[in-house]
């Protein structure tokens, strides 16, 4: 926290800061537009920007081949232990499954320090030293906080600085040089967006830092995690907003269900999702999005990332491995045969496993974008045909959410925002699904398959 890099970050902050404010009244509009009746569906005003002929930015050599990234918070043991996995990609979590203590903020940005420079190292109470192996490691791309998050340790006469522009600002004005020397350079994850105008802003952000540092224009690069229903539907105009600067789009899936909930809490039971645990990636909607995201990525040169597979396997419980094992297993083989370049996992054990499912179908390539998809056409009704998941709404359901949920406040509150429950990885994004799930069964007195009764206020 030098005197320079809380300047830089200052400095951001007071040219972005109304805009940041501003996109998040356009949120609040829209959400006011849905309860009142209305639906989504794709933007009129930029049917040029679709139709017209364009590419994203060429990748970088340590980002042409992505075919496993591991996830998770920004600790010491848990970054070195990632790094170390084999994993192609390490996306350093400063958002989702990193509860946002100050101290747990603080120490993620010493650690991004030690990454960067390739001499983080580690000692547990315990005794048990950890260390960056020699050799390849992953390549490190970092995730900011969303933009709804404000940052309440760090203000300016009295208002807080906004949290996304904190963590990018701390990590690129420290690192990026660094970062850059070693073959590398400044990457990103980016959470939580809803337009094509927040993903605008954020490449007005990365114009401006690498202005300010001196840094050639179009060095960062970004991949835009699409986790919510708005952004579905933007897909195409948020990959042209920061073409300069962009790596390709995520399918957050757990994110992606919350957000529909959110913005059609107003619709009924049409819009009531299922069990949580009956949420697969083969729903008709689901399948819509997926569809979607593989298509338009590779139709623009970006890369289309599969999602988390939040299964934990077990070294003392073998039955609890070979589920973990045959879930996995199922879901990367749909991604690699759907057209995705590489997927997510939540553990090192899982590593080895999806990077063969994916080198199965890739070989010696570093990716599939060059596999477009023509045959995908997906309307407004398809990405919104929640009434036709498969599934039922049951109380085993509910007593599921209320325990995860439980469980995973707990754990959060105590500063641990990757929490293994039931032998899954949560986070606050699966906490959100268990959550808002129970909010929607109550909002809506919904009947429950299993025993036949109401739940309701």
């Amino acid at each position: 926290l030098t005197a320079d890099a809380l300047e830089f970050v200052l400095h951001l902050d007071r040219l972005f800061h109304e805009r940041r404010d501003a996109l998040l009244g356009a949120r609040l509009t829209r959400r006011k537009q849905l309860a009142a009746g209305q639906s989504l569906d794709f933007l009129s005003e930029t049917a040029p920007i679709r139709s017209a002929e364009w590419q994203v930015a060429q990748a970088p050599a340590d980002l042409l081949d992505r075919r496993v990234e591991i996830t998770g918070p920004t600790d010491p043991k848990m970054a070195i232990n990632a790094l170390n996995s084999g994993a192609k990609v390490w996306l350093a979590d400063l958002e989702d499954s990193n509860t946002p203590h100050w101290k747990n903020v603080v120490e993620g940005q010493v650690v991004l320090q030690g990454v960067a420079r390739k001499n983080l190292s580690f000692t547990s109470p315990e005794g048990k030293n950890y260390a960056l192996k020699e050799g390849p490691l992953a390549t490190l791309v970092v995730r900011p906080r969303g933009w709804h998050f404000d940052e309440r340790h760090l203000t300016e006469h009295g208002r807080p600085v906004v949290a996304a522009i904190f963590d990018f600002g701390m990590h690129f004005f420290h690192n990026a040089k660094e970062l850059i020397a070693r073959g590398s350079g400044p990457y990103f994850y980016l959470p939580k967006m809803e337009s094509h105008l927040e993903a605008r802003l954020w490449n007005d952000i990365f114009v401006e830092a690498q202005k300010v540092l001196g840094i050639a224009q179009g060095t960062i690069r970004a991949t835009v995690l699409i986790e919510t229903i708005p952004a579905a539907f933007e897909m195409e105009e948020i990959l042209y907003e920061l073409k300069d600067h962009m790596s390709g789009l995520n399918a957050g899936r757990w994110d992606y269900l919350f957000s529909i909930v959110k913005n059609f809490r107003d619709a009924g039971v049409k819009f009531v999702l299922p069990d949580r645990a009956s949420l697969t990636m083969t729903a008709p909607m689901m399948r819509a999005y997926t569809d979607l995201l593989v298509s338009t990525c590779h139709k623009r040169g970006a890369f289309a990332m599969g999602g988390m597979a939040a299964f934990i396997p077990s070294r003392k419980d073998e039955a609890v491995n070979k589920i973990a094992i045959e879930k996995v297993t199922a879901d990367k083989n749909r991604e690699v045969t759907d057209g995705f370049d590489g997927s997510w996992v939540a553990h090192p054990d899982l590593v080895a496993l999806c990077a063969d499912i994916f080198t199965s179908v890739l070989g010696d390539r570093p990716n599939q974008v060059d596999r477009l998809r023509p045959e995908v056409h997906v309307t407004a009704a398809q990405l919104l045909s929640v009434d036709q998941t498969p599934g039922s709404v049951s109380e085993a359901g509910l007593h599921q959410n209320i325990d995860i949920a439980l469980q995973y406040l707990a754990a959060w509150l105590d500063g641990n925002g990757a929490a293994s429950i039931h032998n899954l990885m949560e986070d606050a994004a699966t906490a959100e699904i268990s959550r808002s799930q129970i909010w929607q069964q109550v909002k809506n007195a919904v009947t429950y398959s299993d025993t036949w009764r109401i739940f309701c206020c």
